[in-house]
């Protein structure tokens, strides 16, 4: 199959220039005005462009959107979109509704701050006609901006806007098609998307678990959040100053032995943590990385059938590209500065301490140190002796040796060799790695958790 033929972000904005039923306005809220300068710059603006404009007052912007919101948030968006939408109609639908696809692109952006202390983040969306006349369609993004300097991100934001509109009017053949375009000359080390939402006719055979779950899988997002209940919200909003526990795992099988890691985690937080937080959020955390079939990254399908079983356990499900404990403790440190505690099997604790970590120049040594100094902790829950000698026989680990009461091994009777049994023995000293106790089970404990 054909590579899809790739297009710079002055032919896109000029292409649209050119389409004598293109026509729409622009409003934009932080990061300048950088969508609307790439259409007045590329040439043939009039013939596309109706109005711009940038509420930067805070005064004048609830004037025109109303009060009440967040200025970086959806519902502002929402606000902003639906008002630009009404003006469009009311001044041009009568001369040129009959031939004319209209447009509202509408964005509100938390660029970098002169100190560099905010959240770098922002809201776009754009409503548009497929035909004259028709139905409008909606399509929201939530972004976070990664670059380091306020004019490289306005410069990413331009990029974002021209591609989103691009793509609603060439690039609707699919949901795979279409975030392929809106990402084109973009890539993880700028920018994120990392929450979807759409209405109408141009998005009717989307599914929103299968995007949701595709935005990991596709390469443009670091991690999104399932929660447990079908309200869909990006990670900066699910985490922000939450105490969190994050069970991480395979999942090849899942049991209600999973869900008992995360409750009793959570049921021993310290209520100082509790007191300093919105309250205690716990999280299963799933990779797409090597937890698919014979070791490859994951299947869109694949993700979502072990999604929908977390969930059924009745915590919801954050889904990373990474699979490292130090990568998932740095993602959700972006939105709370409380403790994480992971609440692990014995299994996962092995497979740690047994990865080579080649990607790091420091090996396990700096994995290690990623993970506890980022304020983690680590509770490590006991599983049948006979269950964790099948795994390791499975997994071919060799040297570890453990102690069993009544058939059951902890982490503090766990013992990898030598040299490494020392660094371990340290960790459980220093209460880094917390040795977790469960409740009375009355079958064999997880897991690939």
């Amino acid at each position: 199959m054909p590579e899809p033929e790739k297009h710079d972000t002055h032919h896109k904005a000029l292409t649209l220039n050119l389409d004598p039923t293109t026509f729409g306005s622009f409003a934009e809220i932080g990061a300048g005005q950088e969508v609307a300068r790439w259409f007045l710059r590329v040439g043939a603006a009039s013939g596309m462009v109706a109005k711009t404009i940038s509420a930067y007052d805070k005064e004048v912007s609830d004037d025109l959107y109303g009060a009440g919101t967040r200025y970086v948030s959806q519902p502002r968006l929402e606000a902003m979109l639906e008002s630009e939408w009404a003006q469009l109609e009311s001044q041009l639908q009568a001369s040129r509704g009959a031939s004319t696809k209209f447009f509202a692109f509408v964005d509100t952006i938390s660029a970098r701050n002169y100190a560099g202390t905010n959240d770098c983040h922002g809201w776009v969306g754009l409503r548009f006609l497929e035909q004259p006349g028709g139905t409008p369609s909606d399509i929201i993004l939530h972004i976070n901006l990664l670059d380091p300097s306020n004019v490289q991100q306005q410069e990413a934001v331009g990029i974002l806007g021209v591609n989103l509109i691009y793509a609603a009017y060439y690039e609707l053949a699919s949901p795979e098609q279409f975030l392929g375009s809106v990402f084109e000359n973009l890539d993880l080390k700028r920018m994120e998307i990392d929450c979807l939402e759409w209405k109408g006719p141009a998005f009717s055979n989307w599914n929103r678990d299968e995007v949701h779950a595709f935005l990991v899988v596709g390469g443009y997002a670091e991690a999104v959040v399932f929660p447990a209940k079908d309200q869909r919200a990006p990670a900066n909003e699910v985490l922000y100053k939450r105490a969190l526990v994050l069970a991480p795992g395979r999942f090849d099988s899942v049991s209600n032995l999973h869900a008992n890691l995360i409750e009793d985690t959570l049921a021993q937080l310290p209520e100082e943590e509790l007191k300093e937080s919105k309250g205690g959020l716990g999280l299963f955390c799933l990779s797409v990385a090597g937890s698919g079939a014979q070791g490859r990254q994951a299947s869109v399908k694949e993700v979502l059938e072990h999604v929908e079983q977390l969930q059924r356990l009745g915590y919801g499900v954050m889904l990373l590209r990474a699979q490292e404990l130090y990568a998932m403790s740095a993602f959700a440190n972006r939105y709370t500065k409380l403790r994480i505690h992971f609440a692990i099997g014995l299994t996962v604790l092995v497979r740690v301490l047994e990865d080579s970590h080649h990607d790091l120049p420091g090996a396990l040594l700096e994995a290690i140190a990623r993970i506890f100094t980022q304020n983690v902790r680590v509770s490590v829950y006991p599983m049948p002796a006979v269950e964790l000698q099948r795994r390791a026989e499975a997994a071919g680990v060799t040297g570890w040796s453990w102690a069993e009461t009544d058939g059951m091994v902890s982490a503090d009777n766990l013992h990898p060799s030598e040299p490494l049994n020392s660094l371990y023995q340290y960790l459980l000293k220093s209460e880094f790695i917390l040795v977790g106790k469960r409740r009375k089970m009355t079958q064999p404990a997880a897991t690939s958790a």
